[in-house]
């Protein structure tokens, strides 16, 4: 009842020793309340503090991030700003929704041209970083896969490094071919005391030693970790991209931003329906994003529930059987035998609390996907253009306005 209700909201935890709940004091102790997705704004209402948001509905609102469309374009990509400019006009600079004026320009052979130029030029010069960074010889030619941000178990980039396991394994086990040529390239730091986010740059390491030296991988399949990731490093990296990774557990990012970065510089994302992933589907269309994977509410259910169970997955898909297998053989790890079984034991003994089993055959059917549309050069530059003129609405502009509007009360000068 409500004495139930007032144990649950106060700003002390009865625990031993008592406890202050900042977050209590901050919706306490604040007029406006606001997540930075829709996703993370109905998480925030419905699992966060769904008592306060009871009691106070009319304090919560939903403010999705959004970047500048000054640095993240034009800045870090002039020749893509330039064609645009010379297209559709340079109002863009200020006013990010214009961008949708190329629209009707994502089938024009000559703009289309013109794009995968800038493209192609992009993808020469992050080459030219990785060979010099992380002495990996990149094609501009192959598919340019690429996840840069923070290393995180619930980021997943151990996903990734499985996707890549598995095609590496077809290739050299099954002799399957990948449809296109691939580049992985990496990026991103690990907090200093977090333990299994530095063993997966290891891994990602470690396998791109054995795949980048393995002739029967050949020109298929090159796998880079850039080091020390950065703004500037990432201005580079952005324009560069084909494919974007956008693959959290969903319901574990609140939003992501690199997600709009990418999309504004013409790559496409795979991704989970997770933070602002779910809007640039709304505005991109399900034929220009790749998706997979469980929601945010299955996987709240599959918690509740205890209904996952990792060794099904592993039991019934021979792939995912295979993946994870060849992280408890010291296939990459031939020197340090022993060094990646941490992996095999947290996915199947310690129950994968980030559900890559789960959504491992999805993500592997969504990949191949990806390689096949990339495979049509004409229908992935469309598919590029359309994600840029559309995503005119993650711009960090309309996010400010939204704040000065609605929770600040100001102005604009």
């Amino acid at each position: 009842g409500d004495r139930e209700r007032l144990k649950r909201m106060s700003l002390i935890e009865e625990a031993t020793p008592k406890q202050l709940r900042m977050t209590h004091l901050a919706v306490v102790g604040s007029h406006s309340i606001n997540g930075v997705s829709a996703i993370h704004t109905g998480l925030i209402k419905t699992s966060l503090v769904p008592d306060f948001y009871q009691l106070w509905p009319e304090r919560f609102n939903n403010k999705t991030n959004g970047i500048t469309q000054r640095r993240w374009l034009l800045q870090a990509n002039p020749a893509l700003a330039e064609l645009i400019s010379k297209t559709i006009g340079d109002g863009w600079i200020t006013d990010l929704s214009q961008v949708r004026e190329l629209e009707k320009w994502a089938a024009d052979a000559d703009f289309q041209a013109g794009f995968r130029r800038i493209k192609r030029s992009n993808k020469e010069r992050l080459a030219r970083v990785i060979r010099d960074s992380a002495q990996v010889k990149a094609d501009p030619d192959s598919l340019f896969d690429i996840q840069v941000k923070r290393i995180h178990m619930y980021k997943r980039q151990l996903l990734n490094v499985m996707h890549i396991v598995d095609d590496y394994l077809s290739l050299t086990e099954d002799r399957r071919q990948p449809t296109v040529p691939r580049t992985y390239i990496f990026a991103g730091k690990a907090a200093p005391g977090y333990w299994a986010a530095k063993q997966i740059i290891k891994l990602i390491h470690n396998v791109g030693h054995v795949i980048n030296n393995d002739s029967r991988a050949g020109d298929w399949m090159k796998v880079a970790f850039i080091p020390d990731y950065r703004v500037s490093l990432a201005e580079k990296i952005i324009p560069a991209a084909d494919l974007s990774e956008q693959i959290s557990t969903a319901g574990k990012e609140a939003s992501g931003t690199s997600n709009m970065k990418f999309a504004l510089n013409g790559a496409l994302t795979i991704g989970t329906l997770d933070g602002a992933n779910i809007e640039i589907l709304e505005e991109v269309g399900m034929d220009n994003i790749f998706i997979f994977g469980l929601k945010a509410g299955e996987v709240q259910a599959m918690r509740e529930q205890r209904s996952y169970h990792p060794w099904d997955h592993y039991n019934r898909d021979p792939r995912v059987k295979r993946v994870v297998d060849a992280f408890r053989s010291n296939l990459f790890c031939p020197r340090e035998p022993g060094l990646f079984a941490w992996i095999y034991r947290n996915l199947l003994d310690e129950n994968d609390e980030y559900l890559h089993l789960a959504d491992l055959t999805a993500y592997l059917e969504a990949q191949e996907k990806a390689g096949t549309a990339f495979d049509d050069r004409t229908a992935w530059t469309r598919r590029a253009i359309l994600n840029v003129a559309r995503i005119g609405k993650f711009s960090s502009d309309r996010t400010v306005a939204e704040y000065a509007r609605a929770v600040w009360n100001i102005k604009r000068v």
